[in-house]
């Protein structure tokens, strides 16, 4: 995949003691700066809010779904009008996932073999089948800028012979969505290192994948209920060995401490449905913690949810507000929305601004504080954070 890529990577600044780096992924459709956070959009949107409300946010890369978007609006639909981003209005960078996860994850019956993932049809009830080769001509139809391969996905706490058996056939599925890649002047795809929790498997298959030297790498197989010592030693083992000259993607990480511990881990790209998901059960984000705007307490509480937040909902509306809405109006869910994205894009500017001045350590221990007020600080990113030289004290 050597002669054509759509994408190119520039590091702008790196922290002097930890792996934390500045970048910018310059893609088709949009310069992306990172460490970037990427909102999950399911059928051609956040939940809740719109295209434009996204570029007011300066969001500037999202997830499209290829399982939900393969099915509503469909291929058809996709191909006639251009792709998901004119059929959505959406100017800025996007990505999609393979299709594969939610195969597993919603349907009660997916089998999985070399040929591809089996699975029931929610609609009919009928026999599909998504091969790495569909999966490709999906993503190719959507045209996001960046594409996942299709990867065979475990649960993070499975053992055995069979964490060995996904990370071969994930190598080989790889190079059969190569081999499918009909576009890859314009979109770029991405494998996915799987290995579980075993140190030497995911060593290997960063080796094998690399070899296919592809445009970027994402970390996958990981945000699954495993310890968060065994988590954070796989991230950062798969950084080290991925190429310090393509930008790295650690799959499913959304949670304040579990960005911050990341990018000092040297990851660059992350997607969660956290911030979204959250909003609607009415908890905003905060660099203090979590706000459950559901209680009482809040029903006088005429402050913004942050005070020092430029956000809409912040600027404009009370905590009583968004309170008084929330159980009655699904305006008060979109409040929260808009500032839970905010507050994650604002994160990660605040990281990428303390990484160019070289104060990244010092932000650090600074949002810990305010999260962990009583020093409480969890064991696993204390010891991540230590393995790149950064302490808490």
């Amino acid at each position: 995949m050597a002669d054509e890529k759509a994408l190119e990577f520039k590091i702008l600044g790196k922290c002097s003691r930890s792996k934390a780096r500045v970048s910018v992924i310059s893609l088709p459709h949009y310069d992306v700066d990172a460490p970037v956070f990427m909102p999950v959009g399911t059928q051609g949107t956040l939940k809740g809010m719109t295209s434009y409300q996204l570029e007011k946010l300066d969001c500037h890369i999202i997830l499209g779904n290829t399982y939900h978007l393969g099915m509503r609006p469909g291929t058809d639909v996709l191909e006639k009008v251009g792709g998901l981003h004119n059929f959505m209005n959406w100017k800025r960078a996007m990505l999609t996932d393979s299709g594969g996860f939610q195969m597993v994850s919603l349907l009660k019956l997916s089998e999985v073999s070399e040929e591809g993932v089996k699975f029931q049809s929610p609609h009919d009830g009928s026999e599909m089948l998504l091969s790495p080769e569909k999966s490709m001509e999906i993503q190719n139809t959507i045209g996001a800028d960046i594409m996942m391969q299709l990867d065979d996905v475990i649960s993070s706490l499975t053992t055995g012979s069979r964490v060995e058996e996904a990370m071969y056939r994930s190598i080989r599925w790889l190079d059969r969505c190569i081999k499918a890649h009909k576009r890859p002047a314009e979109q770029n795809l991405f494998p996915i290192i799987q290995g579980g929790l075993d140190p030497k498997l995911r060593e290997i298959c960063c080796q094998e994948m690399v070899k296919r030297d592809c445009p970027g790498y994402a970390i996958g197989g990981l945000s699954g209920g495993e310890e968060k010592e065994q988590f954070w030693k796989m991230v950062s083992l798969c950084t080290d060995y991925l190429p310090e000259n393509k930008p790295r993607y650690c799959m499913g990480i959304g949670y304040t401490t579990d960005l911050i511990v990341c990018v000092a881990l040297g990851a660059d790209m992350f997607d969660c449905v956290y911030p979204t998901r959250t909003a609607r059960f009415g908890t905003a984000l905060t660099a203090t913690g979590q706000l459950s705007l559901r209680q009482q307490k809040f029903a006088s509480d005429f402050t913004p949810i942050e005070s020092d937040c430029l956000c809409s909902t912040c600027r404009k509306h009370s905590r009583a507000y968004v309170h008084s809405l929330f159980s009655r109006e699904a305006v008060g869910c979109h409040l929260i929305t808009v500032h839970n994205i905010y507050y994650q894009m604002r994160l990660m500017k605040e990281m990428r601004d303390s990484i160019m001045n070289d104060k990244f350590p010092d932000f650090v221990k600074k949002r810990f504080n305010l999260l962990y007020p009583d020093k409480n600080f969890p064991p696993w990113a204390v010891n991540a954070l230590s393995s790149v030289g950064i302490t808490l004290d």
